[in-house]
């Protein structure tokens, strides 16, 4: 039977502020796996949960990021926006997927990891983003587990996967197709899909054969997975599939 890892993208926003520790909670609540937050550093060095690089969109304060020191932002938000050891506390043994946005170089995946380290998940959290950065992630440590974000089509040349070692193709739910699942399980990668938000398309991603499903509704991923396996089979918690037999 195919094992599906449910993931919450950002928590559960359509009842809490994305990314923050209410949303995180909720999400595991409802049936998630793991979470995936986007994580930024203040201009300290601080990684905190933040998907753009200001806080207009969210926080209704037109003021960069990067501009903000972690004392300045807890300030701004009335302490809303969760550091990344703050989350990873929020968030028990669950999985985490960090998916690092913005430019990404040494100063952030080294400030990343450390925080990781000293909170002692490193078994538990796994790092998603575009090839540049899991670049960065692998010279940095050697066992983290990476789902590498993949917009194209076209494959990604076997020089690159032997460079990031990936243990996930990250893609798209709109570019998934029965071929595209096929050609990622036949290559030993395992399939990650973002962001399908209809039962529809979860209901075409679970049928293609995805492994992990990232989604704004877990709820009802969640409850879609759960009639799929029927009343004897409960949700797979862990690492993920070990097999690229299932999802």
């Amino acid at each position: 039977m195919q094992t599906l890892t449910a993931v919450a993208h950002r928590g559960d926003p359509y009842r809490f502020r994305e990314n923050t520790l209410a949303s995180l909670r909720s999400a595991l609540d409802r049936g998630a796996d793991a979470v995936e937050v986007d994580v930024r550093l203040t201009r300290d060095g601080v990684p905190v949960l933040l998907h753009d690089d200001t806080l207009r969109r969210l926080w209704e304060v037109d003021r960069p990021l990067a501009a903000l020191s972690a004392d300045e932002l807890r300030g701004l938000t009335a302490g809303g926006v969760p550091t990344l050891a703050d989350a990873l506390a929020a968030t028990g043994d669950s999985r985490v997927m960090v998916d690092l946005c913005g430019p990404v170089g040494r100063r952030t995946v080294a400030r990343v990891l450390d925080v990781v380290r000293q909170c002692g998940a490193g078994e538990r959290v796994y790092y998603s983003a575009h090839a540049e950065a899991m670049l960065a992630v692998r010279a940095a440590d050697p066992a983290a587990e990476i789902a590498l974000t993949w917009t194209s089509l076209a494959p990604p040349r076997p020089a690159l996967l032997a460079a990031i070692r990936p243990r996930w193709l990250n893609y798209r739910f709109s570019l998934v197709s029965r071929e595209l699942a096929a050609r990622v399980h036949r290559d030993g990668l395992l399939l990650s899909v973002w962001t399908p938000d209809t039962r529809r398309s979860m209901s075409r991603l679970l049928d293609l054969g995805a492994d992990s499903v990232t989604t704004n509704r877990i709820d009802v991923l969640h409850a879609l997975r759960t009639a799929d396996q029927g009343p004897s089979s409960g949700s797979s918690r862990g690492r993920g599939p070990s097999s690229t037999a299932t999802r």
